[in-house]
């Protein structure tokens, strides 16, 4: 186990070897690094950075990236904003990988999802359930399983430009012309804020130039799909300057659905645009305002059923319980059944069990409409270059997204599970036929946030001062009615056969279904976040090699939310549960089954201080070591997938970080290594099941807070080497590990109780993650014309994907390329570069979210001692993303 004892003396030893290394037979000494750019916080050597002119420096946010000096020889040098300023990235003490826009289009990357692949190891995307609709986005072993409630905070912030973004619904929108996305590892709480305790992902997009010039690309790919993209940029008129972005994404459904008329599976229809305009009345004052809108239909990844009763499920005496999850046992975790009762049935004609290859058709065919998330917002940056030991900068934003969800993924392979001779069809006999379950959902959201901030440098000490403020207003519903049933047909008065029929999208589901005023809602909530913060940072510079920094962040967070629907029983009357319902007239409250459930509206305030220390040091030039501490935190909330509306705490993570960064061999080789301890205190784990109703089956998801410590230990490696010109080799690793403590879990039904110590675990987090990629160029013809090649390779150690549940998903190993012939001038200013791309090359197949509910008991309704087989059925889970390929033309003008 990585102790902070072994981290120091690895941080030693690193430091020892890499200052030999420097030594004149070694190294030059010559500052400046910079960003490679597949995986690690480097940009291939013939990547280039963007220079743009004077002006345009003028008008970035904060966020952006300024212009980076003459080329040099070997790996070029970036300049981050982790610390709110400009900096060099190798002098920045804090552990970053940055991914640049040659990275990000060598990588062939439309969306955020798109870095699921492992590019940068100790960050992991994944869709909640198997949805795109909404990520879960996590760094460090910091990984919330359901941010997807409206009172639920993420545990990674998001930012673009800046603007931190409050959900996670709308995140795999289209990106817009971005420059770079910085990694920011480890809690960012006093220069981020709130919910950053595993760190930030910061978003940065280009800024108008002033200049006339664009550029626009076109491609074509297999599955149906296209993409195009425009970014034109017009000459600056009377201190403006506009610059214009849109873009189109295209795939169809990489899984049919047999059913005539329906979408399909992993389809997506992204589309996007953007104007910002550049003001700068007087020298030093620069104002950017910009508006976007997004709009993304997709549909989730194919739900297999990947085994049958896996773990012998039968009537009987149960499985004793444990500490552990008792995995291979018919064991539900944290019950304590002495007795399972009930059958285990057959599987429907035709159902498909495969847990060893992607379908391309599913088996059974069920009604699929694709989700819709529609984002918009406007920001606006000022930024005054008073002098140089001061500038004062405004950040503003408003900005919302609506989410549709409709996930008919699972079909038959989800609960209720039904079998032939079953009794009852849709509104006509009764729910006894009816399956599949049709997660529908809503969701509304929008924000406004103010940050003032002001930075400068007062002789030997740099300082970043700033005020937050953050209100953010969510409401959303849910529905999980059954869209198909099977019926029996007859010969002579005889069951000769049985068919597949999708009921009434009105009636069909035991009188409700999924048409909008149809719906038996399982849940709706309206909650409100208030969040005020004062920050302020110092670098002491003590002499040219020793730096010293202090910091700290005190945030007020006020929480208020209410229930207003739950199991579709009204527990408050507002003009949102009217609006659900299709009336206007007001409703029953049924107050006695709010206070039977224990309701509580909630109202918490949340108040936190977020300090952080660092000592950084020079060893040379071209080594530069530091060693951190960091505090973070994540809001409290409660949830709306319980019919008490359960209120959670918030949870606190200290830091201790040591890090090393170094350029050698005459900038030719950059290593960075970095080793942490986090302590997680109060963590925020999830427990999940599914309950049948007579309509349908929902989610039963209770967030709870872990007492003790989880203690999450890392360890980082990014190295890249550019052995001769336009050839460069990246490589970079992350060891997590993760542990949690025991947790009490108690059930309450028929008037007992029972409490099971369980084990709980970190989801989507792998022990070892690897990426690598070679970068070459072959220069011709003079100017910038080369055929340029890239190929990376990504691997992740099977990991949870569930808190409660041991079950682990697949290991991974992914690997992408592009080729292309870039920069042919075509006259003039104008260049053309055509390109062919794949990703995940070899075709690979994993199952990347396994889902082992359907496999066990479901959770006490009735009885805390006799559980229930009736509705076993097997593992599901899904595969990810076949091999895609295309072909790219762009134009630069």
């Amino acid at each position: 186990m990585l102790t902070p004892a072994r981290l120091r003396g690895s941080f030693v030893s690193a430091a020892a070897l890499a200052a030999a290394l420097a030594s004149p037979a070694f190294a030059q000494s010559t500052s400046g690094t910079t960003a490679p750019g597949a995986t690690a916080a480097t940009v291939p050597a013939d990547a280039g950075v963007p220079t743009p002119n004077a002006a345009s420096d003028a008008a970035q946010s904060d966020s952006q990236q300024v212009a980076a000096p003459a080329p040099q020889q070997g790996i070029q040098d970036v300049v981050v904003t982790a610390t709110r300023r400009e900096t060099n990235l190798q002098r920045t003490p804090v552990a970053i990988s940055v991914v640049n826009d040659v990275a990000l289009r060598d990588r062939h990357v439309q969306s955020l999802y798109d870095l699921a692949d492992g590019g940068v190891p100790s960050l992991r995307v994944a869709t909640f359930e198997a949805r795109q609709s909404a990520l879960t986005v996590g760094i460090r072993g910091i990984v919330p399983l359901d941010a997807n409630q409206p009172a639920r905070e993420q545990g990674v912030g998001i930012y673009v430009d800046g603007i931190y973004l409050g959900r996670q619904h709308g995140l795999n929108a289209a990106l817009f012309d971005v420059e770079r996305i910085e990694v920011l590892k480890g809690p960012q709480g006093t220069l981020f804020g709130r919910n950053t305790e595993g760190g930030a992902l910061n978003i940065v997009t280009r800024a108008p130039t002033g200049e006339a010039g664009g550029r626009a690309t076109g491609g074509v790919s297999n599955y149906g799909g296209y993409n195009a993209d425009i970014h034109l940029d017009l000459p600056e008129a009377y201190g403006f300057a506009f610059k214009f972005d849109g873009v189109v994404q295209h795939q169809n459904a990489t899984t049919k659905d047999p059913l005539a008329g329906q979408v399909g599976w992993n389809y997506y229809n992204r589309r996007g645009g953007r104007v910002a305009v550049r003001w700068q009345p007087l020298e030093g004052l620069t104002n950017v305002f910009s508006y976007d809108n997004g709009y993304d239909a997709n549909t989730p990844f194919y739900s297999q059923l990947l085994n049958y009763n896996p773990n012998g499920c039968v009537a009987g005496a149960s499985p004793a319980s444990s500490a552990s999850n008792r995995e291979g046992a018919c064991y539900l975790p944290g019950t304590n059944y002495t007795t399972l009762t009930g059958t285990v049935k057959p599987l429907l004609p035709g159902v498909v069990v495969n847990g060893s290859s992607r379908q391309t058709v599913a088996d059974i065919g069920v009604p699929q409409q694709v989700s819709v998330d529609k984002t918009h917002g406007f920001t606006n940056i000022l930024r005054y270059h008073i002098s140089p030991e001061i500038e004062l900068r405004s950040f503003t934003s408003w900005r919302g997204v609506n989410a549709s969800q409709w996930d008919n993924s699972g079909g038959a392979h989800r609960v209720p599970v039904v079998a032939p001779g079953c009794v009852g069809v849709g509104n006509v006999g009764g729910n006894g036929c009816n399956f599949s379950r049709y997660s529908l959902a809503d969701l509304h959201q929008n924000q406004f946030s103010q940050e003032l901030q002001a930075v400068g440098t007062v002789n030997t000490v740099d300082y970043v001062a700033g005020l937050y403020y953050f209100i953010e207003n969510v409401r959303d519903d849910a529905a999980t009615p059954n869209s198909n049933a099977i019926s029996g047909y007859t010969t002579a008065g005889q069951t000769t056969g049985y068919s597949y029929v999708v009921v009434d999208p009105c009636t069909g589901s035991a009188g409700v279904g999924s048409t909008y005023g149809c719906r038996s809602i399982d849940r709706a909530s309206e909650v409100r976040s208030r969040s005020y913060a004062a920050y302020g940072q110092l670098t002491w510079n003590t002499t040219d090699a020793l730096h010293l920094t202090v910091g700290g962040r005190y945030t007020h967070d006020r929480k208020q939310g209410q229930l207003v629907i739950s199991r579709n029983i009204v527990y408050v009357d507002t003009p949102f549960a009217r609006s659900i319902y299709n009336t206007s007239l007001p409703f029953v409250v049924n107050t006695a089954a709010a206070t039977a459930n224990g309701y509580q509206p909630l109202n918490q305030t949340y108040n936190r201080f977020s300090p952080t220390a660092t000592v950084a040091y020079d060893f040379s030039n071209t080594i530069h070591g530091y060693a951190k501490y960091a505090r973070g935190y994540r809001a409290g909330g409660a949830s709306s997938r319980t019919s008490n509306y359960q209120p959670f705490g918030p949870e606190d993570v200290n830091s201790y970080e040591v890090g090393l960064k170094t350029d050698l061999l005459d900038h030719r080789v950059r290593f960075n290594l970095a080793g942490y301890v986090m302590d997680r205190k109060n963590s925020q784990v999830d427990i999940s099941s599914i309950q049948v109703t007579a309509t349908g089956s929902f989610n039963n998801l209770v967030t709870i807070n872990a007492q003790g410590t989880t203690r999450i230990r890392g360890l980082e490696a990014d190295l890249t080497i550019n052995p001769v010109e336009n050839l460069t080799l990246n490589a970079s690793y992350a060891y997590t590990y993760t542990k949690l403590p025991l947790v009490p879990i108690t059930y309450t039904a028929g008037g007992l109780s029972t409490t099971v110590q369980q084990q709980f675990y970190i989801v989507f987090t792998p022990r070892n993650a690897a990426s690598g990629s070679i970068d070459y160029a072959i220069p011709f013809g003079g100017g910038d014309a080369a055929l340029r090649f890239h190929a990376d390779a990504n691997y992740a150690q099977s990991t949870q994907a569930f808190d409660q549940f041991a079950t682990h998903n697949d290991a991974s190993f992914l690997v992408n390329g592009r080729v292309s012939l870039a920069g042919i001038s075509v006259g003039g200013s104008q260049q053309v570069t055509f390109s062919v791309w794949a990703r995940n090359l070899l075709d690979e197949q994993h199952v990347f979210r396994r889902d082992p509910s359907n496999s066990l008991p479901g959770a006490p309704t009735t009885s805390v001692t006799t559980g229930s087989v009736n509705n076993i059925l097997g593992d599901y889970g899904n595969f990810n993303a076949p091999r895609t390929y295309g072909a790219e033309v762009s134009v630069k003008f």
